[in-house]
């Protein structure tokens, strides 16, 4: 898979730009604050319809403007155009031109994976960024997850809803609130199958991949879940036990939006012991793990995208990370030090020098 071309009308700092990819390596290179990830961040957008940073829609636009446009064209199996508009109302999203009413309908066209200084923060971070990491991850192969997580997340929310509602009115029935804890056993089952089955195919990837960095074996990640080997009866006791809880907190306290990642190199805990080398080396496998997975289920591999990764890994590492890359995958770099990337590798690549979202050069290395 990859990007032959990008237009982009009023994003982050960009308010005009036309622009196409090398079909193997991308070097993007200038001052901190002139662009360079705002470009390699618009293809996450067309890609997952959201950014990879922190971000709200909104905030994506161009100051004094309302509406920004992103565009590109895939080659994959077969050659398709892209867009996403977003506006304060919210976004919109087109394949070839045809509007595409359900956003999950949308995501898992484009497959992207992303290496970003914030992803060195998954495994010393709160579970709610590990679950973000999983949710991205498996909504790019398997469309029906994305869908049953939005209906999960609906009920979870009218589930709450309801237990304000009983905390503080006694002729509320018990009938409702089972309806709705039945429906989110449903969808949450589906969901924790899901997870438990890619990170069972992680495990048999991440692994090897970690020894090639390092040269050392033992990594494994442990998927946690209160729905961890259970059946929907045993799950409705469950939150029937936990009902007392939930009425005085007024929401739920199980299910899987608890879910969680623990990453173990041989016994070793590396939240809580590892050094920040092995976190971050661990990370890196994970990443080279996704792009295996996508290749495996999907039949192509993903784009990638290395975000200013120079600055928080050495250049000796990040090299090696490029040489064990297979020359199919389209990877863009961003840095702001050209000399850090070794000059074998970029040959023949794209460098793109960007400053204050200008696009200054535009040449093939040879």
């Amino acid at each position: 898979m990859e990007i032959k071309d990008l237009k982009l009308k009023n994003f982050r700092n960009y308010e005009n730009l036309d622009i196409t990819f090398n079909d193997h390596l991308n070097l993007i290179y200038g001052n901190n604050g002139m662009g360079k990830t705002n470009l390699v961040e618009a293809i996450s957008v067309l890609a997952l319809t959201r950014s990879f940073r922190a971000v709200v829609d909104k905030n994506l636009i161009l100051k004094s403007k309302n509406v920004l446009k992103i565009e590109g064209n895939i080659k994959s199996h077969y050659n398709n155009n892209y867009k996403v508009i977003i506006n304060n109302d919210g976004k919109k999203v087109k394949i070839d031109n045809t509007k595409v009413l359900k956003i999950s309908d949308y995501i898992s066209k484009i497959n992207v994976v992303i290496f970003s200084p914030d992803d060195l923060k998954i495994i010393k971070d709160t579970p709610s960024i590990r679950r973000k990491s999983i949710n991205i991850a498996i909504s790019q192969i398997n469309i029906s997850y994305l869908q049953n997580l939005n209906n999960y997340n609906k009920i979870l929310k009218q589930r709450n809803a309801y237990l304000k509602t009983m905390a503080v009115n006694a002729n509320t029935s018990n009938e409702y609130l089972d309806i709705l804890t039945s429906k989110l056993i449903d969808y949450g089952l589906l969901i924790y199958q899901e997870r438990k089955k890619y990170y069972e195919l992680m495990n048999s990837l991440i692994t090897d991949n970690y020894y090639k960095i390092t040269g050392y074996e033992g990594l494994k990640i442990n998927y946690l879940s209160d729905y961890q080997e259970k059946r929907a009866e045993e799950l409705k006791k469950m939150y029937k036990s936990t009902l007392k809880k939930d009425l005085i907190l007024g929401k739920t306290s199980l299910g899987i939006h608890h879910d969680d990642l623990e990453f173990y190199l041989d016994d070793m805990n590396l939240k809580i012991y590892g050094s920040e080398g092995q976190q971050k080396n661990a990370i890196i496998a994970l990443k080279l793990s996704e792009i295996e997975i996508i290749k495996q289920i999907k039949k192509d591999y993903p784009i990638l995208i290395l975000d200013d990764l120079f600055s928080e890994l050495d250049n000796e590492k990040i090299n090696n990370i490029i040489k064990i890359l297979n020359k199919e995958i389209q990877t863009f770099i961003t840095t702001t030090n050209i000399e850090k990337v070794d000059k074998e590798l970029i040959h023949n690549c794209k460098v793109i020098r960007i400053n204050n979202g200008e696009v200054e050069e535009e040449r093939n290395y040879e």
